[in-house]
């Protein structure tokens, strides 16, 4: 049975993976700026544009369907052209794999950061990812997914578990599922149950770690535990700089355009001296 699962499961990641035609990203990362500024243990949310990605963006109503871990320079892994692979990714017909940056440089994409996490708690995080690899993709949550290309109204406290409903296998999983146990293994918090206890005048908070297949790509963009960085303003942002179409270049750069140097700029025209014949 769960041979016939997976063969299916296998078959539906090939349909749900195909590109929706028209796809245009609203703002597309920066490529210099998002280079720079992305760390170890950084989380990047994407915004993709196949079947799936529509699915999970129905249910989780966010723009992100899509998590991956920069992890930094992966030993073995490079492009052709020699760009090496720094991301880890569990994708659906793949299972969890290495990406190169570039991958999403063309996509609407946000990082996120975790506050605070010490040196070795970032390397280890990185590491538990790097580590997992070769591991499958959850191919009977494919299974669970499929059903919402029926659009039918779901009640919004029921789609979170819904998605959840995988095989539970701890050799296979989703994106941020990955992700989410990564950061468990430091008890690092993304979206922690919490129960007040205590009387009034003492009370404490005490966190209850979800499960990792309840953890959802927005779960980061919403954490209070995760930084958002915009990479264009993270080095300074001067407004003023920007060229708009219904704005006239200032003067020193039109005469620059022109030829003309701007100290020559409303003095008379020169009058060539006469020659002698």
């Amino acid at each position: 049975m769960g041979v016939m699962l997976d063969t299916v499961g296998k078959w539906l990641a090939h349909y749900l993976q195909k590109e929706m035609p028209g796809y245009e990203p609203f703002t597309p990362s920066d490529p210099e700026h998002l280079r720079s500024v992305i760390e170890p243990g950084d989380v990047l949310l994407v915004e993709g544009n196949n079947r799936i990605s529509g699915i999970i963006k129905y249910l989780t109503q966010s723009t992100w369907s899509h998590a991956a871990l920069f992890v930094g320079p992966i030993a073995g892994a490079v492009e052709p052209d020699g760009e090496p692979h720094v991301l880890i990714e569990a994708n659906i017909g793949d299972g969890v794999t290495t990406a190169p940056l570039s991958k999403y440089l063309a996509c609407h994409t946000r990082l996120c950061r975790p506050v605070g996490l010490s040196y070795e708690d970032r390397n280890t995080v990185c590491r538990y990812a790097i580590n997992r690899v070769g591991f499958g993709y959850d191919t009977k949550n494919i299974l669970d997914l499929m059903r919402f290309l029926i659009p039918l109204p779901i009640p919004q406290r029921w789609r979170r578990r819904m998605i959840a409903l995988g095989s539970g296998d701890p050799t296979k999983m989703i994106c941020s599922a990955l992700i989410a146990q990564a950061f468990d293994v430091v008890r690092y918090p993304i979206l922690p149950k919490i129960t007040l206890a205590g009387s009034r005048r003492a009370r404490r908070e005490i966190l209850h770690i979800r499960d990792s297949s309840l953890y959802m790509p927005r779960d980061f963009d919403i954490s209070p535990y995760f930084e958002i960085v915009k990479p264009t303003i993270v080095h300074g942002f001067d407004y003023t700089a920007l060229h708009w179409a219904d704005k006239q270049k200032p003067l020193r750069e039109v005469a620059g355009d022109l030829g003309v140097f701007p100290d020559t700029l409303g003095s008379p025209p020169l009058i060539p001296e006469e020659v002698d014949a």
